[in-house]
């Protein structure tokens, strides 16, 4: 038998290096104070095994001999999931969906489930819920086929053994941070379980030709729970974000091997689940007040998809010594910025105001194109002078108060008109790019103090 010895290691929760003394920076990573201690079992090694290649004999291959006819995409059901995978579930991939407790990514991955198992095997393990609770939560989704298969289980080990004795096509894990290997004497979701059962799960992936959905929790910094080196492991890295007491939700991706990673996908929460919303902008607008100051639309780009949405801000005079500042749904320290130029630029006093800048909607964009937005909500609230609802505007505003030009203007444009808008202000270099301006007055500026002066739409 091979002696076990029990032994104290610290891992950096940044990138998983090892350690044997507790380090305040990690070498590899240079991040401080992220060691952990952990106490884990030494063994003998032994032979090690790989199935990245499958049980064949694998040889090297020339690029003209790969055959890609086998890897085509699967899609999900759902088209705004579809998009931010970049069309479709790349079979052999590993994926990990995180997001805040309660926020639907359970939810989610079942109904993909209940669309993929209509034609294909899927085999759904979930370590925190039992078989009832999760039968409870399809019945408030619909009918499902008998292509899905519910196990639980926390062992990787059986999980392994479950899985090759069920060869599914999609491999659901609910959640990475509840499955351990007997192999590794640490808890559950520590540094060295997270990174060990996800490496096997690679293994399952790559060499049996599984897609592997993986859930994990983020910790209260927004990011993924335990070491940094599970999102380099795994293929896509999938955010689910939005106030989970709000009933929209956004899916962003911020790692994709097989496409971009600036679409995202956008969702609200029903009774029966998640729901697709086809046109992000109208709900984005819904509600807008009309004759108030301090309102205006802009116009952001994701991926290859235009979002209107409402720049809110409220200005008024301090009574505190330092005025607060506060901003919801965009950076703080580029609105801070944003007012130290109309201070500069426009000569506008914000020294001594409060100043609150929102979003309206739940959603967070810090694309440079909202600058100008910002900037001429916040002069409409300072001189209390209302926008007219039908501009729309868009562009970078520099330290000297130019405008600047952005991407995609054409598109903006385009998505501005088709929702009702009469105007649209944009930077003036931008305006030999735009090939289409038919039923829109198109207003080019060249610095902020234009883009103010047509605020009334004159």
């Amino acid at each position: 038998m091979a002696k076990v010895k029990k032994t104290t290691v610290y891992f950096c929760q940044s990138c998983g290096y090892e350690s044997s003394k507790w380090m305040g920076q990690c070498p590899g990573c240079r991040e401080w104070n992220t060691f952990v201690e952990e106490l884990v079992e030494k063994k003998n090694p032994g032979k090690i095994k790989s199935t990245m290649g499958g049980k064949e004999e694998m040889k090297p291959a020339r690029l003209s001999e790969i055959d890609l006819q086998a890897r085509e995409r699967v899609t999900t059901g759902f088209r705004e999931l579809d998009r931010v995978l970049g069309g479709g579930i790349v079979p052999g991939s590993l994926v990990l969906v995180g997001g805040d407790p309660g926020i639907g990514k359970s939810t989610l991955l079942l109904q993909v489930c209940r669309n993929l198992a209509e034609e294909m095997e899927v085999l759904y393990i979930s370590g925190e819920e039992s078989l009832q609770q999760i039968k409870m939560r399809a019945q408030r989704i619909g009918d499902f086929s008998d292509g899905l298969q519910l196990f639980c289980e926390t062992s990787m080990e059986r999980i392994e053994q479950v899985t090759e004795r069920q060869k599914p096509q999609i491999l659901i894990i609910d959640s990475i941070q509840t499955v351990y290997s007997e192999d590794v004497s640490s808890a559950p979701g520590s540094v060295s379980q997270v990174r060990e059962t996800t490496s096997r799960l690679l293994q399952i992936a790559k060499g049996m030709e599984i897609t592997v959905f993986i859930v994990g929790h983020v910790t209260k910094e927004g990011v993924v729970a335990g070491p940094r080196v599970l999102e380099h492991m795994v293929d896509t890295v999938l955010y689910f974000e939005g106030d989970r007491h709000a009933s929209y939700r956004i899916l962003r991706g911020v790692k994709n091997r097989f496409g971009s990673t600036n679409e995202i996908g956008v969702f609200e929460m029903r009774e029966e689940g998640l729901m697709e919303v086809a046109n992000p902008s109208e709900f984005m607008l819904n509600g807008k007040p009309q004759g108030a100051s301090g309102s205006v639309v802009a116009c952001s780009m994701e991926g290859t998809r235009p979002i209107l949405m409402e720049i809110q801000a409220l200005v008024c005079h301090s009574n505190f010594g330092i005025p607060r500042r506060t901003a919801a749904g965009t950076d703080l320290n580029r609105v801070n910025l944003l007012m130290a130029v109309l201070e500069k630029r426009a000569g506008m006093s914000l020294s001594s105001c409060d100043a609150y800048v929102n979003i309206a909607g739940g959603i967070r964009m810090n694309e440079p194109a909202i600058d100008l937005g910002i900037v001429m909500a916040l002069a409409s609230s300072f001189q209390d002078k209302a926008i007219d609802e039908k501009i729309i505007c868009f562009g970078e505003v520099g330290l000297s108060g130019e405008v600047r030009a952005v991407n995609m203007a054409q598109q903006r444009v385009s998505e501005a008109r088709k929702l009702g808008f009469d105007t649209c202000i944009l930077p003036k270099v931008s305006l030999p790019g735009l090939t289409d301006t038919k039923g829109i007055q198109i207003v080019g500026v060249e610095n902020i103090r234009e883009a103010i002066g047509k605020m009334n739409g004159k």
